[in-house]
């Protein structure tokens, strides 16, 4: 069973977003971290030294590994971000900004 059986719970349709160009589907309510985990997607940032792969560490928007590009807003917490209809997500590497 997966966990929307297993809550019993009824989410609102689908709709797209985009991941580095990727169309994805995101269902209402989710987190930008919620959506990418379930589209298979587990890292979308890239450390500033050594450029290694981060996603989801804490989950609660505390450590910031989970940060990601949304409609061009670099250093968002995916994990507390809510998705929504038509955003541009994009990996963010490093900072996020052009330094």
């Amino acid at each position: 069973m997966n966990p929307l059986e297993l809550a019993d719970a009824r989410p609102g349709p689908g709709f797209p977003v985009t991941f580095d160009g990727r169309t994805i589907e995101a269902l209402p309510g989710q987190t930008v971290a919620a959506a990418l985990w379930t589209a298979g997607i587990t890292a979308w940032r890239t450390t500033r030294g050594t450029g290694r792969p981060r996603g989801v560490f804490c989950g609660i928007g505390v450590c910031f590994d989970c940060l990601v590009t949304v409609n061009g807003r670099p250093n968002q917490r995916a994990c507390l971000v809510p998705v929504r209809p038509g955003d541009t997500i994009r990996t963010q590497e490093g900072t996020g900004h052009d330094d």
